[in-house]
């Protein structure tokens, strides 16, 4: 009873002061947005040497996460029976992490996201849920008014979380996708514990179930998400390349000096982890229209400037003139970048 007395009292002389002073009602409009997004910004700072970091920081957080899951089913009984400032700190808490996480994924997703094709869109959906975040305004209109948007953004940090650290510990492409939305679902086991009758293993059975699903539904939309951590360096046509380095290159070449070069290289440079080994490919199309999927040497991670690799077309067909693309294509066909040039008489 004292304790609940004294944070009374507090509540009270909190209530008075901000009557009394406009900037204390300014503060606690704002100031969580503002805390929010110092605090990512000062996350960036501090990881910013480099993503091989990321492995520590995403175990780190991730047990923060499971936390913050917990607590969310705590602010629940907190709201309906306890008192109103403790519920608030659980919700700011929460909120907090989604936003300190997402903030940080961000950029990574960023730098392996192709603007002109549909993982943008992830990305899009990304910087939205940051958005949100940052704003403490729309994030209690949103999410604390009506509850359940806190779950698919948790969700969401938790699946890019997972998506960028598996293959920094060396799990192949496809398997990282597949257990990404799996663990992601599984995390949120606590959230599938509803009604006071519910137990435990019911809700993991549950959490089982809706993860296998999601992973499942994940696999045709693989397309639609940036390949992290893999990002293109450098990529163009060429006329040549000698010693892995690509000789006068171009986006735009007329069709006489595509017959006097005798065709036309494509060059990518890939960025990706330390001890990642994997298929790449280069799709090539004329106008739309896919020509030939070549096959190239495996990616090898850790190389500062990129794993440079290339593809060469001497076969260009009786009329070249149009628009050219190469698609650079993970094994799981995920778009890492796309090459362009046009082909003029």
């Amino acid at each position: 009873m004292t304790s609940a007395s004294g944070l009374k009292n507090f509540q009270n002389k909190w209530l008075t002061l901000r009557a009394r002073y406009l900037w204390l009602r300014w503060l606690e409009r704002w100031g969580v947005s503002i805390a929010s997004l110092v605090l990512g910004i000062f996350t960036l700072v501090v990881f910013r040497k480099g993503i091989e970091y990321f492995p520590v920081y995403v175990g780190y957080l991730l047990l923060i996460w499971l936390a913050g899951v917990a607590l969310a089913q705590v602010r629940i009984s907190l709201a309906s029976r306890g008192p109103k400032l403790i519920a608030q700190v659980v919700d700011y808490t929460v909120q907090t992490l989604i936003h300190g996480l997402l903030l940080f994924l961000l950029p990574i997703y960023y730098a392996s996201t192709t603007l002109m094709s549909r993982n943008v869109w992830f990305l899009v959906l990304l910087a939205a849920a940051v958005l949100i975040t940052t704003i403490d305004p729309w994030y209690r209109r949103v999410v604390i008014r009506f509850r359940w948007p806190e779950v698919p953004l948790i969700g969401l940090g938790l699946f890019a979380s997972v998506n960028v650290a598996l293959p920094l510990i060396r799990v192949p492409t496809p398997w990282a996708f597949l257990l990404s939305g799996l663990v992601s679902i599984l995390a949120l086991g606590p959230t599938f514990r509803r009604g006071p009758g519910a137990s435990w293993s019911s809700a993991l059975l549950r959490a089982v179930f809706w993860g296998i699903a999601f992973a499942l539904l994940l696999w045709p939309l693989r397309q639609w998400i940036p390949p992290v951590p893999l990002h293109l360096t450098r990529a163009t046509f060429a006329r040549s390349v000698v010693q892995l380095e690509p000789v006068q290159p171009v986006t735009t070449v007329s069709e006489d000096e595509l017959q006097t070069w005798g065709g036309v290289v494509a060059f990518s440079a890939i960025a990706a982890p330390a001890g990642l080994r994997e298929p790449i490919y280069h799709l090539w199309r004329m106008d739309g229209v896919i020509v030939e999927k070549i096959a190239l040497s495996p990616i090898r991670g850790g190389l500062a400037a990129g794993f440079r690799t290339y593809s060469r077309k001497a076969d260009l067909g009786k009329d070249p003139v149009g628009s050219w693309t190469v698609d650079v294509l993970t094994v799981t066909d995920q778009l890492l970048g796309r090459i362009r040039l046009d082909v003029t008489r």
